[in-house]
């Protein structure tokens, strides 16, 4: 393993009728670091890595500061494999990968010289998930309590 962060920079990949190294070399090699790279790149813009991402820069109104707080959330994947058709002929090979990043507004936390408390945005698809639940659980309590 070549990267600190235990994730190999290379894996060996079975060769492809079309760029197979001779039979002596065995697999070709896919630099994994650099594919990694090439994906994560695009992403970063998106998502700073530092305290801001969460917290947003505070605002001072008066004698009151408003700081923003947002939940962020990150993934990203990747996979490659190669194989054979249903005969056991050569088949094809492919690598890809993808991720995503999303951030919600939670609230804000406010501090004056009395207090500092955190106050939260109001979820209507968290509550009208909540009231559909209730709704659904009502009727069918209903149905139950009349057999």
């Amino acid at each position: 393993m070549d990267s600190d962060e235990g994730i190999p920079s290379t894996v060996d990949v079975p060769p492809t009728e079309a760029d197979a190294p001779p039979a002596e070399t065995g697999a070709h090699e896919i630099d994994i670091e650099t594919t990694h790279r090439r994906l994560l790149s695009p992403l970063e813009s998106i998502v700073r890595t530092d305290a801001r991402t969460v917290y947003g820069d505070p605002v001072t109104v008066g004698e009151k500061t408003v700081i923003p707080v947002a939940r962020v959330a990150f993934g990203v994947g990747m996979g490659g494999g190669s194989g054979t058709d249903e005969s056991g002929a050569e088949g094809g090979e492919g690598f890809g990968g993808g991720g995503g990043a999303q951030a919600t507004p939670l609230g804000v936390v406010e501090v004056t010289q009395d207090e500092t408390k955190f106050v939260r945005f109001a979820d209507r698809g968290r509550l009208a998930k909540i009231l559909a639940v209730g709704v659904a659980f009502g009727l069918l309590l209903g149905r139950l309590l009349r057999r």
